[in-house]
């Protein structure tokens, strides 16, 4: 089987701020992360992942998310 090359990630916005929940495509660098498992970034590289197991780990987010879990969930891309 292929590997996954792009995955959607759903960021939640702030607690108790009623925001939306922005998604964000990523897709496979050539970077292995701190849990030997693939990076994956978007377009700009603002936003950068370690996915494993269908949970995108934050690597990377842009400064205005502030703190988020740091794991989310990875949802696999055709």
């Amino acid at each position: 089987m292929k590997p996954v090359q792009r995955y959607a990630v759903a960021l939640p916005g702030a607690p108790g701020g009623h925001a939306r929940v922005r998604t964000v495509i990523v897709h496979r660098t050539d970077r292995i992360g701190p849990a030997s498992e693939p990076v994956f970034e978007d377009a700009t590289g603002r936003f950068r992942f370690e996915v494993g197991g269908g949970v995108a780990h934050v690597l990377e987010l842009p400064q205005e998310y502030g703190t988020v879990h740091p794991c989310l969930e990875a949802v696999p891309m055709p």
